[in-house]
């Protein structure tokens, strides 16, 4: 992302002690923005820990974007307060520091790979005598090095996400934004991603991404949060989905209603329909206590079936569109 003076003054560092902001890359408190008399962003607090993967989820309409834009000092917020890597957002040495792929960009097509790269480097304030090394380096990460001197006019789709995922990393950034990066990419393209990213993280660079392939999120994120208008609604650590919450669908007969109020002993959610029975339980641990309690209640068990609650699934309950069956 090119470095310049920013029209829009930096707005207040968002609440915290100096040794805490040691620890995050993003804080941000309260974070509004108002078109109109249209809420994009209600009030996003957030904080996101340096060195990780963060996954930024949400429906159209969220309010991601627009989060994303002020994060970055694109545009000016209506209230609230953030920092950027322990600054307040719009600093211009923070923003050497950063690396930014949008979901929609353009680039100057008559540019070969190459020249885009050493003119984005160029604008970061990279050395010369580091940037040549850099771009080969850069290049060869994204698979693109045959490519060097072809103008992007040339480029496929696939071949033109990976340059402005290399143009977003040309710098070694502190904080690394991603907007849909695997959008248009097969799956060879969307594997180069996702080391891609691994490498950054290794190096402790700290990713925040913006996907809607919730399963290239289930893979690589340390933590995601899921927004709605702009604000944090449900947070969660990656690894408790491995060991969360299961969904069991079962086919059962003869189950009353004293029985399915007592499964909410272990079960979130519950849904039947007709000998059909869904039930989303808290850990996988229970499924054996669940099937026994029916047996024990008089309940014929034809079919009982765990299986781990996907992202996807979280993500569909959240927005109220999880029908069950």
């Amino acid at each position: 992302m090119p470095v310049f003076e920013p029209k829009e003054r930096s707005i207040p560092a968002a609440a915290g002690s100096p040794k805490e902001s040691r620890h995050l890359a993003i804080a941000t408190h309260s974070l509004r923005k108002v078109f109109g008399d249209k809420v994009a962003v209600r009030g996003l607090t957030l904080q996101v820990r340096r060195g990780e993967v963060f996954g930024f989820l949400g429906p159209n309409g969220a309010g991601k974007s627009t989060s994303l834009k002020m994060l970055l000092g694109l545009v000016a917020p209506s209230g609230g307060s953030a920092q950027l890597l322990g600054q307040p957002i719009g600093d211009t040495e923070t923003r050497r520091k950063v690396g930014f792929l949008p979901e929609h960009f353009r680039f100057y097509d008559w540019l070969t790979a190459s020249e885009l790269l050493h003119l984005h480097g160029r604008l970061y304030g990279i050395p010369a005598v580091r940037l040549r090394e850099r771009v080969l380096a850069t290049l060869e990460l994204v698979g693109l090095t045959p490519h060097s001197n072809k103008q992007l006019r040339h480029f496929s789709k696939g071949m033109l996400q990976r340059i402005g995922l290399a143009q977003a990393v040309i710098n070694n950034p502190e904080l690394l934004f991603l907007d849909e990066p695997t959008s248009g990419l097969d799956p060879v393209g969307r594997r180069l991603v996702r080391d891609v990213i691994k490498a950054q993280r290794e190096r402790g660079t700290t990713v925040f991404l913006n996907s809607h392939l919730l399963s290239e999120v289930e893979v690589i994120c340390d933590r995601v949060a899921f927004i709605r208008a702009g604000e944090v609604i449900e947070l969660r650590e990656m690894s408790s989905f491995e060991e969360g919450r299961t969904r069991v669908m079962a086919r059962v007969k003869n189950i009353g209603p004293k029985e399915l109020t007592g499964l909410r002993t272990w079960a979130d959610e519950i849904g039947i329909e007709g000998e059909h029975l869904r039930m989303d339980l808290r850990s996988s641990d229970l499924a054996p206590h669940v099937l026994r309690y029916l047996v024990a209640g008089g309940a014929e068990v034809f079919e009982f079936t765990p299986s781990r609650l996907s992202l996807e699934d979280r993500f569909m309950q959240i927005l109220g569109l999880d029908e069950g069956f």
